[in-house]
Protein backbone atom coordinates (compact mmCIF):
# COMPACT_ATOMS: atom_id res chain seq x y z
CA UNK A 1 0.00 0.00 0.00
CA UNK A 2 2.77 2.42 0.96
CA UNK A 3 4.71 1.52 -2.16
CA UNK A 4 1.67 2.22 -4.34
CA UNK A 5 1.13 5.57 -2.65
CA UNK A 6 4.79 6.55 -3.07
CA UNK A 7 4.66 5.60 -6.75
CA UNK A 8 1.50 7.65 -7.25
CA UNK A 9 2.94 10.63 -5.36
CA UNK A 10 6.22 10.54 -7.30
CA UNK A 11 4.33 10.35 -10.57
CA UNK A 12 2.24 13.44 -9.80
CA UNK A 13 4.70 15.51 -7.75
CA UNK A 14 8.05 13.99 -8.63
CA UNK A 15 9.52 17.06 -10.29
CA UNK A 16 10.26 20.52 -8.94
CA UNK A 17 7.70 22.36 -11.03
CA UNK A 18 4.70 20.27 -10.03
CA UNK A 19 5.60 20.50 -6.34
CA UNK A 20 5.98 24.29 -6.53
CA UNK A 21 2.67 24.55 -8.36
CA UNK A 22 0.95 22.47 -5.68
CA UNK A 23 2.38 24.70 -2.93
CA UNK A 24 1.30 27.83 -4.83
CA UNK A 25 -2.24 26.50 -5.18
CA UNK A 26 -2.49 25.57 -1.50
CA UNK A 27 -1.01 28.92 -0.46
CA UNK A 28 -3.29 30.85 -2.81
CA UNK A 29 -6.47 29.14 -1.62
CA UNK A 30 -5.45 29.56 2.03
CA UNK A 31 -4.69 33.24 1.49
CA UNK A 32 -8.03 33.87 -0.19
CA UNK A 33 -10.00 32.04 2.51
CA UNK A 34 -8.21 33.71 5.44
CA UNK A 35 -7.55 37.19 4.00
CA UNK A 36 -10.09 37.49 1.18
CA UNK A 37 -11.72 40.62 2.63
CA UNK A 38 -8.39 42.38 3.13
CA UNK A 39 -7.10 41.46 -0.33
CA UNK A 40 -10.40 42.27 -2.06
CA UNK A 41 -9.19 45.64 -3.52
CA UNK A 42 -6.07 43.95 -4.93
CA UNK A 43 -8.05 41.05 -6.38
CA UNK A 44 -10.61 43.44 -7.87
CA UNK A 45 -7.80 45.47 -9.46
CA UNK A 46 -6.25 42.32 -10.95
CA UNK A 47 -9.62 41.36 -12.44
CA UNK A 48 -10.19 44.82 -13.94
CA UNK A 49 -6.66 44.90 -15.37
CA UNK A 50 -7.22 41.42 -16.80
CA UNK A 51 -10.44 42.57 -18.49
CA UNK A 52 -8.78 45.71 -19.88
CA UNK A 53 -6.04 43.60 -21.42
CA UNK A 54 -8.57 42.50 -24.05
CA UNK A 55 -9.30 46.14 -24.95
CA UNK A 56 -5.56 46.82 -25.11
CA UNK A 57 -5.04 43.89 -27.50
CA UNK A 58 -7.91 45.12 -29.69
CA UNK A 59 -6.44 48.63 -29.93
CA UNK A 60 -2.98 47.23 -30.68
CA UNK A 61 -4.38 45.26 -33.61
CA UNK A 62 -5.65 48.54 -35.04
CA UNK A 63 -2.18 50.03 -34.93
CA UNK A 64 -2.44 52.07 -31.71
CA UNK A 65 0.88 52.36 -29.89
CA UNK A 66 1.38 50.58 -26.58
CA UNK A 67 1.52 53.70 -24.41
CA UNK A 68 -1.53 55.36 -26.01
CA UNK A 69 -3.46 52.09 -25.88
CA UNK A 70 -2.81 51.65 -22.15
CA UNK A 71 -3.80 55.24 -21.41
CA UNK A 72 -7.02 54.85 -23.42
CA UNK A 73 -7.83 51.68 -21.47
CA UNK A 74 -7.26 53.45 -18.17
CA UNK A 75 -9.31 56.52 -19.16
CA UNK A 76 -12.16 54.20 -20.19
CA UNK A 77 -11.96 52.38 -16.85
CA UNK A 78 -11.92 55.63 -14.84
CA UNK A 79 -14.86 57.00 -16.85
CA UNK A 80 -16.98 53.91 -16.19
CA UNK A 81 -15.87 53.87 -12.54
CA UNK A 82 -16.83 57.52 -11.96
CA UNK A 83 -20.15 57.24 -13.81
CA UNK A 84 -21.06 54.16 -11.75
CA UNK A 85 -20.02 55.86 -8.53
CA UNK A 86 -21.82 59.17 -9.11
CA UNK A 87 -24.92 58.19 -11.06
CA UNK A 88 -25.67 54.46 -11.11
CA UNK A 89 -24.93 53.34 -7.55
CA UNK A 90 -26.90 56.15 -5.77
CA UNK A 91 -29.89 55.48 -8.04
CA UNK A 92 -29.75 51.73 -7.41
CA UNK A 93 -29.29 52.20 -3.65
CA UNK A 94 -32.28 54.56 -3.36
CA UNK A 95 -34.47 52.14 -5.29
CA UNK A 96 -33.25 49.27 -3.09
CA UNK A 97 -34.21 51.14 0.09
CA UNK A 98 -37.61 52.06 -1.36
CA UNK A 99 -38.20 48.48 -2.48
CA UNK A 100 -37.56 47.04 0.98
CA UNK A 101 -39.75 49.72 2.52
CA UNK A 102 -42.56 48.67 0.19
CA UNK A 103 -42.14 44.91 0.65
CA UNK A 104 -44.75 44.58 3.43
CA UNK A 105 -47.36 46.09 1.08
CA UNK A 106 -46.19 43.70 -1.63
CA UNK A 107 -46.71 40.75 0.69
CA UNK A 108 -50.26 41.88 1.40
CA UNK A 109 -50.95 42.07 -2.33
CA UNK A 110 -49.49 38.60 -2.85
CA UNK A 111 -51.58 37.26 0.05
CA UNK A 112 -54.74 38.59 -1.59
CA UNK A 113 -53.73 36.98 -4.88
CA UNK A 114 -53.10 33.53 -3.40
CA UNK A 115 -56.14 33.59 -1.12
CA UNK A 116 -57.97 31.80 -3.93
CA UNK A 117 -55.71 28.81 -3.31
CA UNK A 118 -57.18 28.39 0.16
CA UNK A 119 -58.78 25.01 0.45
CA UNK A 120 -57.26 23.72 -2.78
CA UNK A 121 -53.55 23.69 -2.07
CA UNK A 122 -53.18 25.40 1.32
CA UNK A 123 -55.27 25.81 4.42
CA UNK A 124 -56.03 29.24 5.86
CA UNK A 125 -53.67 28.59 8.77
CA UNK A 126 -50.85 27.59 6.41
CA UNK A 127 -51.31 30.72 4.32
CA UNK A 128 -51.37 32.97 7.38
CA UNK A 129 -48.28 31.30 8.83
CA UNK A 130 -46.44 31.62 5.51
CA UNK A 131 -47.28 35.31 5.18
CA UNK A 132 -46.40 36.08 8.81
CA UNK A 133 -43.05 34.31 8.53
CA UNK A 134 -42.24 36.06 5.24
CA UNK A 135 -43.26 39.42 6.73
CA UNK A 136 -40.94 38.95 9.69
CA UNK A 137 -38.01 38.02 7.45
CA UNK A 138 -38.65 40.94 5.11
CA UNK A 139 -39.09 43.36 7.99
CA UNK A 140 -35.74 42.38 9.46
CA UNK A 141 -33.95 42.64 6.13
CA UNK A 142 -35.69 45.87 5.26
CA UNK A 143 -34.75 47.38 8.61
CA UNK A 144 -31.10 46.51 7.96
CA UNK A 145 -31.16 48.15 4.53
CA UNK A 146 -32.94 51.29 5.73
CA UNK A 147 -30.73 51.65 8.81
CA UNK A 148 -27.51 51.06 6.88
CA UNK A 149 -25.83 54.44 6.85
CA UNK A 150 -22.65 55.88 5.51
CA UNK A 151 -22.29 57.53 8.90
CA UNK A 152 -20.85 54.24 10.10
CA UNK A 153 -17.10 54.87 10.19
CA UNK A 154 -16.15 51.34 9.18
CA UNK A 155 -18.34 51.56 6.09
CA UNK A 156 -16.80 54.91 5.15
CA UNK A 157 -13.27 53.52 5.50
CA UNK A 158 -14.12 50.42 3.46
CA UNK A 159 -15.69 52.43 0.67
CA UNK A 160 -12.81 54.93 0.59
CA UNK A 161 -10.31 52.08 0.33
CA UNK A 162 -12.06 50.75 -2.73
CA UNK A 163 -12.55 54.18 -4.31
CA UNK A 164 -8.92 55.20 -3.86
CA UNK A 165 -6.94 51.97 -4.03
CA UNK A 166 -8.63 50.15 -6.90
CA UNK A 167 -8.02 52.85 -9.57
CA UNK A 168 -4.41 53.29 -8.37
CA UNK A 169 -3.73 49.55 -8.45
CA UNK A 170 -5.33 49.21 -11.89
CA UNK A 171 -3.11 52.04 -13.19
CA UNK A 172 0.12 50.38 -12.08
CA UNK A 173 -0.98 46.93 -13.19
CA UNK A 174 -1.63 48.29 -16.66
CA UNK A 175 1.44 50.49 -16.99
CA UNK A 176 3.92 48.13 -15.27
CA UNK A 177 2.37 44.86 -16.41
CA UNK A 178 5.57 43.48 -17.94
CA UNK A 179 7.64 44.42 -14.89
CA UNK A 180 5.17 42.74 -12.50
CA UNK A 181 4.98 39.57 -14.61
CA UNK A 182 8.77 39.42 -14.92
CA UNK A 183 9.21 39.87 -11.16
CA UNK A 184 6.60 37.18 -10.41
CA UNK A 185 8.22 34.79 -12.88
CA UNK A 186 11.61 35.18 -11.20
CA UNK A 187 10.32 33.12 -8.25
CA UNK A 188 9.31 30.22 -10.52
CA UNK A 189 11.49 27.55 -12.16
CA UNK A 190 13.06 28.64 -15.44
CA UNK A 191 11.69 25.55 -17.18
CA UNK A 192 8.00 25.35 -16.41
CA UNK A 193 6.12 23.54 -19.21
CA UNK A 194 3.28 22.48 -16.90
CA UNK A 195 2.62 26.04 -15.70
CA UNK A 196 2.88 27.38 -19.25
CA UNK A 197 0.39 24.81 -20.51
CA UNK A 198 -2.07 25.62 -17.73
CA UNK A 199 -1.62 29.37 -18.29
CA UNK A 200 -2.20 28.97 -22.05
CA UNK A 201 -5.47 27.13 -21.47
CA UNK A 202 -6.55 29.59 -18.79
CA UNK A 203 -5.65 32.60 -20.91
CA UNK A 204 -7.61 31.25 -23.89
CA UNK A 205 -10.71 30.14 -22.03
CA UNK A 206 -11.01 32.23 -18.87
CA UNK A 207 -9.92 35.48 -20.51
CA UNK A 208 -12.51 35.09 -23.26
CA UNK A 209 -15.11 34.03 -20.70
CA UNK A 210 -14.44 36.95 -18.31
CA UNK A 211 -14.47 39.58 -21.06
CA UNK A 212 -17.48 38.01 -22.71
CA UNK A 213 -19.37 37.98 -19.41
CA UNK A 214 -18.53 41.65 -18.80
CA UNK A 215 -20.01 42.52 -22.20
CA UNK A 216 -23.01 40.27 -21.58
CA UNK A 217 -23.73 41.92 -18.21
CA UNK A 218 -23.65 45.38 -19.77
CA UNK A 219 -25.77 44.45 -22.81
CA UNK A 220 -28.40 42.50 -20.86
CA UNK A 221 -28.53 45.16 -18.11
CA UNK A 222 -28.88 48.09 -20.52
CA UNK A 223 -31.50 46.34 -22.68
CA UNK A 224 -33.47 45.35 -19.57
CA UNK A 225 -33.31 48.91 -18.22
CA UNK A 226 -34.59 50.39 -21.49
CA UNK A 227 -37.38 47.79 -21.66
CA UNK A 228 -38.40 48.39 -18.03
CA UNK A 229 -38.43 52.16 -18.60
CA UNK A 230 -40.65 51.77 -21.66
CA UNK A 231 -43.02 49.58 -19.65
CA UNK A 232 -42.85 52.14 -16.78
CA UNK A 233 -41.91 49.42 -14.29
CA UNK A 234 -41.07 50.54 -10.77
CA UNK A 235 -37.45 50.12 -9.61
CA UNK A 236 -36.29 49.79 -13.23
CA UNK A 237 -32.61 50.51 -12.51
CA UNK A 238 -32.40 48.08 -9.58
CA UNK A 239 -34.17 45.26 -11.41
CA UNK A 240 -32.13 45.83 -14.59
CA UNK A 241 -28.93 45.60 -12.53
CA UNK A 242 -30.13 42.31 -11.02
CA UNK A 243 -31.03 40.93 -14.45
CA UNK A 244 -27.61 41.93 -15.79
CA UNK A 245 -25.73 40.36 -12.88
CA UNK A 246 -27.86 37.21 -13.06
CA UNK A 247 -26.04 36.08 -16.22
CA UNK A 248 -22.92 35.49 -14.10
CA UNK A 249 -24.56 32.42 -12.56
CA UNK A 250 -25.93 30.19 -15.34
CA UNK A 251 -29.23 28.40 -14.75
CA UNK A 252 -29.59 29.68 -11.17
CA UNK A 253 -29.26 33.44 -11.70
CA UNK A 254 -32.07 33.91 -14.23
CA UNK A 255 -34.46 31.71 -12.22
CA UNK A 256 -33.81 33.63 -8.99
CA UNK A 257 -34.08 37.12 -10.54
CA UNK A 258 -37.36 36.23 -12.24
CA UNK A 259 -39.08 36.33 -8.83
CA UNK A 260 -38.47 40.01 -7.92
CA UNK A 261 -39.10 41.18 -11.51
CA UNK A 262 -42.49 39.49 -11.72
CA UNK A 263 -43.33 40.32 -8.09
CA UNK A 264 -42.81 44.06 -8.65
CA UNK A 265 -44.81 43.89 -11.88
CA UNK A 266 -47.65 41.99 -10.22
CA UNK A 267 -47.91 44.39 -7.29
CA UNK A 268 -47.79 47.37 -9.65
CA UNK A 269 -50.32 46.13 -12.25
CA UNK A 270 -51.95 42.94 -11.01
CA UNK A 271 -53.07 40.24 -13.46
CA UNK A 272 -53.43 42.63 -16.37
CA UNK A 273 -52.19 43.39 -19.86
CA UNK A 274 -49.19 45.34 -18.56
CA UNK A 275 -48.08 42.37 -16.48
CA UNK A 276 -48.39 40.12 -19.54
CA UNK A 277 -46.25 42.57 -21.54
CA UNK A 278 -43.62 42.51 -18.78
CA UNK A 279 -43.59 38.71 -18.67
CA UNK A 280 -43.25 38.38 -22.46
CA UNK A 281 -40.56 41.08 -22.61
CA UNK A 282 -38.54 39.47 -19.85
CA UNK A 283 -38.79 36.02 -21.48
CA UNK A 284 -37.72 37.49 -24.84
CA UNK A 285 -34.66 39.12 -23.22
CA UNK A 286 -33.70 35.81 -21.59
CA UNK A 287 -34.24 33.89 -24.84
CA UNK A 288 -32.17 36.34 -26.91
CA UNK A 289 -29.42 36.24 -24.30
CA UNK A 290 -29.24 32.45 -24.24
CA UNK A 291 -29.69 31.79 -27.96
CA UNK A 292 -28.09 34.80 -29.66
CA UNK A 293 -25.80 36.78 -27.37
CA UNK A 294 -24.11 33.87 -25.58
CA UNK A 295 -23.17 31.95 -28.77
CA UNK A 296 -21.95 35.22 -30.30
CA UNK A 297 -19.74 36.16 -27.36
CA UNK A 298 -18.53 32.70 -26.43
CA UNK A 299 -17.42 31.10 -29.69
CA UNK A 300 -15.13 28.93 -27.55
CA UNK A 301 -17.52 28.12 -24.75
CA UNK A 302 -16.24 26.90 -21.42
CA UNK A 303 -16.95 23.19 -21.65
CA UNK A 304 -18.35 22.49 -18.20
CA UNK A 305 -21.26 20.21 -17.36
CA UNK A 306 -24.27 21.97 -15.72
CA UNK A 307 -23.76 19.85 -12.58
CA UNK A 308 -20.11 20.99 -12.44
CA UNK A 309 -21.23 24.62 -12.76
CA UNK A 310 -23.77 24.31 -9.94
CA UNK A 311 -21.26 22.52 -7.68
CA UNK A 312 -18.65 25.21 -8.45
CA UNK A 313 -21.12 27.95 -7.49
CA UNK A 314 -21.94 26.19 -4.21
CA UNK A 315 -18.32 25.36 -3.34
CA UNK A 316 -16.58 28.63 -4.21
CA UNK A 317 -19.53 30.66 -2.94
CA UNK A 318 -19.25 28.82 0.36
CA UNK A 319 -15.54 29.58 0.84
CA UNK A 320 -15.44 33.10 -0.66
CA UNK A 321 -18.97 34.45 -0.49
CA UNK A 322 -20.26 36.69 -3.27
CA UNK A 323 -16.88 36.91 -4.98
CA UNK A 324 -16.77 33.12 -5.14
CA UNK A 325 -20.21 33.00 -6.76
CA UNK A 326 -19.20 35.57 -9.39
CA UNK A 327 -15.98 33.79 -10.31
CA UNK A 328 -17.10 30.19 -9.78
CA UNK A 329 -16.92 29.30 -13.48
CA UNK A 330 -13.43 30.78 -14.10
CA UNK A 331 -12.19 29.02 -10.96
CA UNK A 332 -13.82 25.76 -12.07
CA UNK A 333 -12.12 26.20 -15.44
CA UNK A 334 -8.81 26.58 -13.62
CA UNK A 335 -9.44 23.30 -11.82
CA UNK A 336 -10.31 21.65 -15.13
CA UNK A 337 -7.14 23.05 -16.74
CA UNK A 338 -5.07 21.64 -13.87
CA UNK A 339 -6.68 18.21 -14.22
CA UNK A 340 -6.21 18.18 -17.99
CA UNK A 341 -2.64 19.48 -18.02
CA UNK A 342 -1.13 17.69 -15.02
CA UNK A 343 -1.31 14.04 -16.12
CA UNK A 344 -0.34 14.92 -19.71
CA UNK A 345 2.72 16.95 -18.74
CA UNK A 346 4.21 14.79 -16.02
CA UNK A 347 4.82 11.55 -17.89
CA UNK A 348 6.73 13.50 -20.52
CA UNK A 349 9.05 14.90 -17.86
CA UNK A 350 9.88 11.46 -16.41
Amino acid sequence: MLTTFNKWFNQLFGDEESLILLLLLIGGVTLVVLMGDILAPLIAAVIFAFLLQGVDSFLRRWGVSERISLWLCYVMFISIFVISLIFIMPLVWNQLVNLFAELPRMLIAVKKAVIALEGDLFSKEQLNGLVINASEQVAGLGQWVVSFSLANISNIIGILIYIILVPILVFFMLMDRDVILSWSGSFLPKKRPLMQKIWAEMNNQVANYARGKAIEIIVVGVVSYIAFLILDLNYAALLALLVGLSVVIPYIGAAVVTIPVLLVGFVQWGWGTDFAYLFVTYMVIQALDGNVLVPLLFSEAVNLHPIAIILAVLFFGGIWGLWGVFFAIPLATLVKALINAWPAALPASN
